[in-house]
């Protein structure tokens, strides 16, 4: 093909550029539903402002290491998996039937967060399915359970308002609530939700992932910050200048109640913004939107260098845009969870994670909160498990490729890809199916993400240092956010593989 249909020139206009940005939006899709909704509101609950400082820094300090996979992705043509492939270290040769799987152990890594990502998706689409049986119960258990919890949740709020007396009589109303009716609507919607992402996926291109996800994290994201800033005509629930500023202060809550907050903000810290499985998964939307493409094969070039470097910063466009979106829905998802959730004790779990989220948007909206929250909630927990699952299907399926395993045409890989679009969803249904706590397998994909990220700061250095284009190397105020990046995965790492492994 001539070198004219290969390569593209960058935009130069700011028209131009944001008219091909796009795979940062796509991250943020996969980003708002798990860590911002869930783990976010949780951490907020639990550590009241205390962590505000931990949750900025947790978005801003990952895009260094997000832009610096783009980059090697965009000049030198490779798929994160395939360049992780090659980080020097022990190499796994695995004998399958006539065939032979020969990874790194930077791919071993991964295949164990793999699953844990897979677990955390069966949360999210228990999410959805928790919010679409309380918007449209299919049984009279499954109407009877949501009266029930949405009484029990009333009555905690009201422990909160009322003076002694009533506090103590509302005591006694809750005492005699018993236990909650059982119903299995949550899993039967989770189950529907499946099916329709199934056939998304196998009818599905880049285009339909990317305008999907911009139309509906855009949305809820407004809607979001809308009642942050609504919320502070309320005495009650009123986020006060000095909780701010405690939050700024790199406090660090209390244990309560033998809930530890720093562990939540830990694993919290492993999700939002750019998780560890959105980093890995940023250089494949690039390559689908045609950065490398337009770019086109490494040389040396002066043609080749304009071109690099204009496209490089179309894609610095998009990360920044992205993480500014991602970062002011984590905030304000977190001062909801803090100033509603925290004040009242209430903390999301289980099956009743998402009728204890919606409280959030009571004080404002009223009656009404309900359904702004389970349309919202629908979208992104749909939205986020419908990205992951496109994503994770061509990490699985690029490891095949550059394990050796097998070599796929064109063809074979858009097949493989419809495959993987039917399989992964159903693995992750049956997640909870058997595990129906959302919060919690998130928080296990969190935790494993954590540990990731270090493994992922030394490969985000190695490729700097030793694959980076010399005419492309940045500025030295850069290098010092990358190690700053690599120091925060670093201490997040270790952490969470002291406290949840090996201690």
């Amino acid at each position: 093909m001539p070198k004219s249909e290969k390569t593209t020139e960058a935009p130069t206009s700011l028209k131009g550029i944001v008219s091909n940005i796009g795979p940062g939006m796509i991250l943020a899709g996969s980003i708002v539903g798990s860590g911002e909704l869930i783990a976010t509101t949780r951490t907020g609950a639990e550590a009241h402002f205390d962590f505000l400082w931990l949750i900025i820094i947790g978005c801003i300090v990952k895009v260094f290491a997000q832009i610096e996979l783009g980059r090697h992705a965009i000049t030198n043509g490779k798929t994160s998996l395939a360049a992780l492939n090659e980080i020097p270290g022990p190499r796994f040769r695995l004998p399958i039937g006539r065939r032979i799987f020969d990874a790194n152990w930077f791919l071993l890594f991964w295949s164990i967060m793999f699953t844990a990502v897979l677990a955390q998706q069966g949360g999210i689409v228990g999410g959805v399915g928790q919010a679409l049986a309380i918007s449209l119960p299919l049984t009279e258990e499954g109407a009877e359970r949501n009266h029930y919890i949405s009484k029990k949740i009333a009555m905690e709020i009201a422990i909160e308002e009322n003076d002694i007396e009533k506090i103590s009589l509302i005591k006694r109303e809750m005492n005699q609530l018993g236990a909650p009716p059982h119903s299995k609507d949550d899993v039967y919607w989770a189950l529907i939700v499946t099916v329709l992402t199934i056939l998304l996926l196998v009818v599905g291109k880049f285009s339909l992932i990317e305008r999907f996800s911009i139309i509906l994290v855009a949305s809820f994201t407004l809607v979001t910050i809308i009642n942050l800033f609504a919320l502070q005509s309320y005495e009650a629930w009123a986020v006060k200048p000095e909780e701010i500023i405690r939050g700024l202060s790199f406090s660090f809550p209390e244990v309560q109640n033998g809930n530890n907050p720093l562990i939540t903000a830990i694993s919290t810290f492993g999700i939002i913004g750019v998780g560890a499985a959105e980093l890995l998964a940023y250089p494949y939307w690039c390559i689908e939107k045609g950065y490398g493409k337009h770019v086109g094969p490494r040389e040396n070039s002066d043609d080749w260098l304009r071109r690099a470097k204009g496209w490089m910063k179309v894609m610095h466009w998009d990360a920044w845009g992205a993480m500014l979106v991602y970062t002011f829905c984590t905030i304000a998802f977190y001062l909801l969870g803090a100033a509603i959730l925290g004040r009242t004790g209430l903390v999301p779990e289980g099956s009743e994670m998402i009728q204890t989220l919606s409280t959030m948007y009571e004080p404002v909206f009223g009656s009404f909160a309900r359904s702004i929250f389970l349309t919202g909630a629908i979208a992104v927990l749909f939205s986020t498990f419908f990205i992951a699952i496109a994503a994770q299907g061509r990490l699985c399926l690029d490891v095949i490729k550059v394990s050796g395993f097998a070599k796929l045409t064109k063809k074979q890989n858009k097949l493989g890809l419809k495959c993987l679009g039917v399989v992964l969803p159903l693995i992750c249904v049956t997640c909870y199916v058997f595990f129906p706590r959302p919060v919690v397998l998130v928080l296990i994909s969190g935790t494993m993400q954590a540990i990731m990220l270090p493994l992922i700061g030394f490969a985000v250095l190695y490729f700097r240092y030793t694959k980076c284009d010399q005419r492309l190397i940045p500025s030295k105020i850069w290098d010092a956010c990358l190690w700053i990046s690599f120091m925060g995965f670093f201490i997040t790492g270790a952490y969470q593989l002291y406290s949840k492994i090996l201690s």
